[in-house]
């Protein structure tokens, strides 16, 4: 579908008016990321460049993308996961922000990579990836492409691993920005944010009580804490299935069961994946689950849960409910996978909650001005923003909040900075 200046695929134009508000409301709870467009638009910091963002289309994700655009960018965007896109949203960016954007929910597989080759098709300069599916397209397919591009950020476990594995092998050609890795991104969106909109996820599409269910969490980096913290609150018996002994041994101090997954299995009624790796609840597990059990994902990439040999073992699958498949096994018994083992957050609700993504977002935006500002001068490898970004963020949020803290004295920076000075 083409316009007189720009392409774009979505589901439904018409539904722009309906993303403008629903825009509107998130940017209320986004004041860093405004604080960040506001000096975007005065500095125009990225005038000239083109940048890709593949990210999940959501309403924070539109004031992001504004925010890039206000800084002089011409920006295109495509959809990181199929069931995450708010169709309302992708019309309202094509309609009114005038971003060109290739984002439909639902969209099948061969639609998705259709998509990716869009993006990279644009010749960006930046590129913004959630699980850096753009990034391998592009050094496995169009490595003369690559030539062209200062940089990438990433904000996702998964995407981190793909850009560390990149450099480890010598095939990563520019550097990559691991946003996930900033303090005000992980401590507060991975924890906070995963957990709330998890849980969120969850109830929509199925409406249960989780008090006195039985939740195993399987993995528990930041994302797998939210969530345990979370689904103790609502009552719930949470059990954490680990591979990492510090971590396992952090879920035993913080007061949750922790045991291998296949134990576990026995036990659960729900099943969370968090982990960013594949095949962490397979079918041994599948089958050791007791009847009506639910099973979903948080991680980024559906892979977290072996649906194909779930698949290839059930006698039935039918729809319960919008993003509720039942899976019959031997006996009777069946299994609940919830959003087609995708993100459950996003598949079933809205993803996170726009406070907590503001944070996230005013990262990505600073990253790509770091990118920008520091072209030639950073070597092809996986870097972080500098702390003092972390500071800056940390500060313009809590004045948002209205919240003030103490700073050090004179003679409190002495005594930090001397050897000399003791009890």
């Amino acid at each position: 579908m083409t316009t007189t200046s720009f392409e774009y695929s979505i589901a439904d134009i018409s539904l722009a008016s309906l993303g403008a508000q629903r825009v509107k409301w998130a940017a209320q709870e986004m004041p860093v990321l405004k604080q960040i467009r506001e000096r975007f638009e005065r500095e125009k910091p990225f005038k000239g460049k083109k940048l890709v963002a593949c990210s999940h289309i959501t309403t924070e994700t539109a004031n992001l993308a504004i925010t890039l655009k206000a800084g002089g960018c011409e920006t295109l965007l495509i959809a990181s996961n199929p069931l995450s896109t708010q169709d309302d949203v992708a019309a309202w960016l094509v309609k009114e922000a005038g971003i060109s954007t290739f984002a439909i929910k639902g969209e099948s597989i061969e639609t998705y990579r259709k998509h990716v080759e869009e993006a990279l098709n644009f010749n960006p300069d930046l590129i913004i990836d959630d699980g850096s599916d753009v990034v391998a397209t592009l050094l496995q397919k169009h490595p003369q492409k690559a030539k062209k591009l200062i940089g990438t950020t990433e904000e996702t476990t998964t995407g981190i691993h793909r850009l560390k594995s990149m450099e480890k092998d010598g095939v990563l050609t520019f550097p990559a920005i691991a946003v996930n890795d900033s303090q005000t991104k992980y401590l507060f969106d991975n924890r906070y944010g995963t957990g709330q909109s998890t849980l969120d996820g969850i109830l929509r599409a199925t409406n249960i009580l989780l008090a006195g269910k039985n939740v195993v969490v399987v993995g528990f980096g930041w994302c797998g804490r939210g969530i345990a913290s979370r689904a103790r609150g609502h009552g719930a018996q949470v059990i954490i299935a680990e591979v990492n002994p510090i971590k396992a041994l952090e879920a035993v101090m913080e007061g949750y069961k922790v045991m291998p997954i296949l134990e576990a299995a026995q036990a659960g009624d729900i099943f969370i994946t968090v982990t960013g790796n594949r095949s962490v609840i397979d079918i041994e597990a599948l089958k050791a689950m007791k009847d009506g059990a639910i099973v979903c994902n948080s991680g980024h990439f559906d892979l977290e849960i072996d649906l194909q040999a779930l698949s290839q073992s059930a006698t039935k699958r039918e729809i319960m409910r919008p993003f509720v498949e039942r899976f019959e096994l031997s006996a009777g018994k069946g299994i609940f996978v919830l959003g087609e083992g995708r993100l459950i957050n996003l598949a079933a609700a809205e993803g996170h909650p726009s406070c907590v993504m503001d944070l996230s977002f005013a990262n990505q935006a600073l990253a790509i001005e770091y990118l920008v500002q520091n072209q030639g001068k950073l070597e092809n490898k996986v870097y972080t923003l500098p702390p003092q970004i972390d500071q800056e963020l940390a500060e313009l949020k809590l004045k948002s909040l209205n919240v003030n803290i103490d700073q050090l004295t004179p003679a409190m920076l002495e005594y930090m900075n001397s050897w000399q000075l003791g009890t």
